[in-house]
């Protein structure tokens, strides 16, 4: 048996070894088959690909003339907590003088109404350098972190002068009654530090400096903390009734870990400052005169001298396209106005620090599609170099105009370049179809402007990605001009055409206030819930019943359309 048994064991190995080589020839050719299969699919899938790419690479310019999609969220700058109105006694007073150009005050004026806030204060109405846009030759400037400050070295100001500059300051360029109404649940705002009485004479109470005058060896510090307010700046307020914080960019630190607070800067930058009637009307007969031929493109040119002297420096420039005289004017300017880097124009171009030429923002503009009957609106100083440098734009694009050649009126043909000028501007590139920042640096036009167009409606933007466009320019000056419209087209999809997207560094609050002023009907996250619908009655109703004292009605914080800027 065990020998039979043993006889029989070879013959059914046999049998089986057979099947086992069939079993392993069907594992090859079945794998011989998929892998045929997946060759051919992968093929396939990267042709499709290649095919998806190509069509992604299309741009639907009549989708970029729209608002960009909202994805459910609305603007709203409206309280969404517990938010008591400013008790009827206040700490004191705060006065702030805003240096700067008239963007760069408007942040400054949010910053002092939240700092008045935190430090239970009346703030006095803001005041607006008038050095930086009448250029006093009285004033100087002065290098801080990279930005140029201008003060007064005539420290001494007689009143009238005070008031002048006052006057054609804030109460010369924003609607100061709009102003005070609309904040009536936030902050007191007087128009002047009030008159006391004092052994039955009138005596006016002084504002205790805090800053460059030196009256004390005290100033607020670039980018304060909320600490600060709390602690130094409200410890001298106490003491002397009212301080004085100047000069006041910059001086309150933006991401604040509290939404409220951020919201109250909504509040004051897209409610509450708004132009002059004579400065609304302006602008909107400019808009209305551009959109009666249809759709408009809005394009901050920044192609200055202060712009170029600060992104080069004195050996060689951003751009290498300026003749011996242009070099030593931007020279002698940066020397003058800029402290002494040495930069290198390979480093600075390819990390976008460059602006773009007038030709380039053309090439940008005509590889997305854009052609020769686009209107485009001008935001622009004066263009260093002048018509050479806009010839190759205007080539491209004929219809180029500017608030003075739209809008001849007297008022804008004498102050051009002065506030009325700059506020026009500002509101003709709001209210624009497609708004193009050439230079969103330092730039506080176009960073302003770009979170007021979220905040307006996701209006579209197109923010050209200077460190991925720089290597295509270079690319093309070198003569290989091989898929540069292409590799344009791909550089600009990957930017944010204007909805809502997530605020990262250096991106600044006034740059993209999403998602602290923006909420949601029905939201994932309780936190982003649209406040109720009449929030100004309750906030009204507590204000009433703190002061004894109503109120008229004024522009919702919770509206999506600013009030006098239809």
């Amino acid at each position: 048996m065990r020998r039979f048994g043993h006889h029989r064991q070879p013959k059914h190995q046999s049998g089986g070894g057979l099947r086992a080589v069939l079993g392993r020839v069907s594992v090859a050719v079945a794998a011989l088959l998929i892998c045929t299969v997946w060759l051919l699919f992968s093929s396939s899938l990267v042709n499709n690909r290649n095919r998806s790419l190509w069509y992604r690479s299309k741009i639907d310019l009549e989708e970029l003339w729209e608002p960009a999609d909202s994805n459910g969220w609305r603007p709203s700058s409206a309280p969404r907590s517990d938010w008591p109105p400013p008790p009827s006694e206040s700490n004191g007073y705060l006065r702030v003088r805003c240096n700067g150009g008239l963007n760069q005050q408007r942040t400054a004026i949010c910053n002092a109404v939240l700092a008045a806030r935190i430090m239970n204060a009346t703030l006095v109405l803001p005041e607006l350098d008038a050095n930086s846009f009448w250029h006093d030759s009285r004033c100087s400037n002065e290098l801080e972190g990279g930005e140029m400050i201008h003060y007064c070295l005539d420290n001494v100001l007689t009143s009238w002068v005070i008031q002048l500059y006052i006057w054609n300051g804030f109460q010369g360029i924003y609607d100061v009654e709009h102003f005070i109404a609309a904040l009536r649940f936030d902050v007191r705002i007087v128009e002047r530090i009030p008159e006391t009485r004092k052994n039955g004479k009138i005596k006016k109470m002084k504002a205790h400096q805090v800053g460059y005058l030196h009256l004390v060896p005290l100033r607020p510090p670039r980018d304060a903390s909320i600490s600060w307010y709390t602690t130094v700046a409200l410890e001298k307020m106490k003491e002397h009734g009212a301080i004085y914080l100047t000069p006041f960019s910059h001086r309150l630190e933006e991401e604040i870990d509290y939404p409220e607070y951020q919201r109250l800067r909504c509040r004051v930058n897209y409610h509450a400052l708004r132009f002059k009637p004579h400065i609304m009307k302006l602008s909107n007969s400019i808009v209305n005169k551009l959109r009666a031929q249809g759709h408009f493109m809005s394009i901050h040119l920044r192609f200055e001298m202060d712009m170029l002297a600060f992104a080069g420096h004195v050996d060689w420039w951003c751009l290498d396209i300026f003749t011996p005289e242009e070099q030593r004017i931007l020279k002698k300017y940066r020397e003058e106005n800029f402290a002494a880097k040495k930069l290198v124009y390979e480093e600075r171009r390819a990390i976008g620090k460059c602006p773009l030429t007038p030709e380039e923002v053309g090439l940008v503009l005509h590889s997305l599609g854009f052609d020769n009957s686009t209107k485009i609106y001008l935001a622009a100083g004066e263009l260093f170099g002048g018509e050479r440098f806009m010839k190759p734009f205007r080539a491209l694009f004929p219809r180029l105009e500017n608030h003075s050649s739209v809008e001849p009126a007297e008022e804008l043909l004498g102050n051009s370049q002065g506030l009325v000028g700059s506020a026009v501007d500002y509101m003709v590139c709001l209210l624009s179809d497609i708004f193009m920042p050439t230079y969103d640096g330092p730039s506080n036009f176009a960073n302003n402007l770009l979170g007021h167009r979220l905040y307006y409606g996701f209006r579209t933007t197109l923010r050209p990605d200077r460190k991925a466009l720089a290597p295509i320019f270079t690319d093309r000056e070198k003569g290989r001009l091989a898929g540069f419209e292409e590799a344009i087209r791909r550089v600009m999809l990957e930017t944010n055409f204007g909805g809502p997207h997530k605020r990262i560094p250096p991106e600044s609050f006034y740059t993209n206030s999403w998602p602290e002023c923006f909420c949601q009907i029905s939201p994932k996250n309780p936190a982003d819930k649209c406040p109720p619908e009449n929030v100004l009655e309750i906030l009204n109703d507590r204000l009433e019943s703190e002061m004894g004292n109503g109120f008229g009605s004024t522009a919702t914080p919770n509206s999506t359309v600013l009030t006098g800027e239809k």
